[in-house]
């Protein structure tokens, strides 16, 4: 797996289980790299979704990939405090072209005040039978959504107090 250094900018491509590509964002800067963990940044960042469609980004934003977990987590900083939006995905990879997971429907939204609510069970279940999710990945991908579930609650990762604060400070230390 390559592991880009801090400061380079790098594409992020989200795809269906089936292998289509789902959603490309333009770039994040890398603020932390190992190989089981990313940590980026972006602001205002371009989007093209698989039907063409194209959108920036609102605001700031920081971004973390773990190849440990099967989700992901953007942390969107807005006027009103910080905003998560989690995605139950594949485990992250990197190659010379991006980095790359498979979103899997299934997220969280958490609030600045840490309440939370689980999105897309519908489209997931949808998924899942027209793309023939088998049984265990099922159990894995619900398993890891009790494990987000559990981080908000405990403020583990991301959600810990000073995590956007001082990764946002980082990001501004970089060139633009």
């Amino acid at each position: 797996m390559i592991v880009p250094k801090a400061g380079e900018k790098i594409e992020v491509h989200s795809y269906k289980h089936d292998g289509n590509i789902h959603r490309v964002w333009e770039e994040i800067m890398v603020l932390k790299s190992q190989s089981n963990l990313l940590i980026g940044a972006n602001d205002r960042v371009l989007v093209k979704e698989s039907d063409g469609r194209t959108w920036r980004t609102r605001e700031p934003a920081i971004t973390y990939f773990t190849s440990n977990n099967w989700f992901n987590i953007i942390c969107m900083i807005r006027n009103d405090g910080i905003h998560y939006y989690c995605n139950i995905s594949s485990p992250f990879v990197l190659d010379d072209e991006a980095l790359k997971y498979i979103d899997y429907d299934l997220d969280i939204k958490v609030y600045p005040d840490m309440t939370y609510a689980i999105l897309d069970e519908d489209e997931f279940e949808e998924h899942s039978k027209q793309m023939n999710y088998p049984d265990v990945l099922e159990k894995i991908l619900y398993k890891q959504l009790r494990t987000l579930e559990r981080w908000i609650q405990q403020r583990k990762g991301p959600f810990s107090a000073d995590f956007v604060d001082k990764w946002y400070e980082h990001y501004l230390t970089f060139p633009s």
